[in-house]
């Protein structure tokens, strides 16, 4: 197969997509790899119908690979994951709409091109958590306890762009990152951004049978083959706080060749093929509970 991966500059010397690229360039394939960042690139040329069998995005969230995908989907090619999902979760306050419209455990958001317009939340939401609609990896995610403070943060936060507020969920101090590649999902918990005073190391865990169904659920709202969904273990039950597409999949065993498989996968779907000519061995993902801050 031949295959286009999109790659920021960021990930030049990242596992998530290096690996998977010597993966596939090991299994025989041909992997071109654009650098939408950084170089010039021939748009005319490079996005056109059977250039390539699929393409795959690994950049940050503002950065200009997604325009490429989506010209890329536009001439008719497969892109992994579908380009119009992707939209739906970079932006973080449509990828909230989209969560609670499909009926997903997702806080109520508000989204506000000013700071200054949160002010108008009411006293009774807070805490909350504030951070830019289109971060990513934890960037300048903020608790805020009250409104005092928000009109304390004014100025830190007028250069990030479209804010969401959400009620923050009382929880253990570690977040939920769980992972659908392949039809299996596998999660770790970790440290929350929220909270580094309760710094431990990250480790896997395994899932109950109902959060791995929340997490295929929210693959199923989001139109997403291989994403990542945090979830938060409150009081009231799993609240989703972030979906991300193309994530790290950190502790998920041997990645790179089920990154790699389900890509083939994709690819072969696009063709109209629903069965892959090529396995790879799979691990199994046993479902085993969890509880709210569990660690040991």
């Amino acid at each position: 197969m031949r295959l286009c991966f999109l790659v920021e500059e960021q990930y030049r010397y990242d596992g998530m997509p290096v690996e998977v690229i010597g993966r596939l360039t090991a299994w025989g394939h041909h992997v071109d790899v654009l650098r939408p960042g950084t170089s010039l690139i021939r748009v005319s040329e490079a996005v056109r119908a059977g250039s390539h069998d699929a393409w795959i995005l690994k950049t940050v969230s503002g950065g200009p690979g997604l325009t490429l995908l989506e010209a890329a989907a536009a001439a008719g090619l497969t892109t992994v994951n579908d380009a119009r999902s992707i939209r739906g979760v970079r932006d973080k306050a449509l990828a909230a709409a989209i969560g609670r419209g499909g009926g997903l455990p997702v806080p109520v958001t508000y989204a506000a091109a000013r700071p200054e317009a949160l002010a108008e939340i009411p006293r009774g939401e807070y805490p909350l958590v504030v951070k830019p609609a289109d971060g990513s990896s934890g960037r300048a995610v903020r608790l805020v306890d009250s409104p005092d403070l928000l009109m304390r943060m004014r100025d830190r936060l007028a250069g990030e762009g479209v804010l969401i507020a959400q009620s923050y969920v009382p929880n253990s101090g570690t977040d939920l990152k769980a992972y659908s590649v392949g039809g299996q999902v596998y999660a770790t918990e970790r440290c929350s951004p929220l909270h580094p005073e309760r710094a431990f190391p990250e480790r896997r865990v395994p899932l109950t049978p109902e959060l791995a169904a929340l997490v295929a659920r929210a693959g199923a709202v989001y139109g997403l083959d291989l994403y990542g969904v945090d979830i938060l273990l409150g009081p009231d039950g799993p609240v989703i706080v972030d979906v991300n597409d193309f994530p790290s999949f950190r502790q998920v065993p041997d990645a790179a060749s089920l990154v790699a498989q389900a890509i083939l996968d994709r690819a072969r779907i696009g063709w109209g093929i629903t069965a892959p000519a090529v396995s790879v061995p799979v691990p199994v993902a046993v479902p085993v509970a969890v509880r709210a801050g569990e660690t040991g």
